[in-house]
């Protein structure tokens, strides 16, 4: 099973559903902007992509700018992502232990493989 951290707003969330899908692939679609994240859930989803909490934000988002967290710890970054699910990049895509950020697509390929 494929977990998805899905936007329906994002295209290329939805491009990345759309491959799956084509792939017959079963996916698990989470709308991390409507359910509730945790810290722990963050900190999981870090690890299995291998990242920093930073790499995992949007940093270009006026709000990261609004929230001043350019020199924030990594605590205090996903604290923010917590409260802000906005703030987080889009698509991730999870497989048993290991996900990617579906940008570009091929991404999700390589997972795949």
């Amino acid at each position: 099973m494929i977990t998805i951290w899905h936007n329906p707003r994002c295209s290329k969330s939805r491009q990345a559903v759309a491959l799956l899908e084509e792939k017959g692939v079963e996916i698990d679609i989470f709308k991390y902007l409507q359910e509730p994240l945790t810290a722990a859930m963050l900190s999981s989803l870090l690890s299995k992509l291998g990242i920093s909490a930073r790499e995992l934000m949007r940093t270009k988002e006026t709000l990261y700018a609004e929230l001043a967290l350019e020199t924030a710890d990594d605590a205090q970054l996903i604290a923010a992502m917590v409260a802000h699910p906005r703030l987080i990049e889009r698509p991730i895509i999870i497989k048993e232990n290991r996900a990617v950020i579906g940008r570009p697509l091929e991404k999700v390929n390589d997972l795949l493989a």
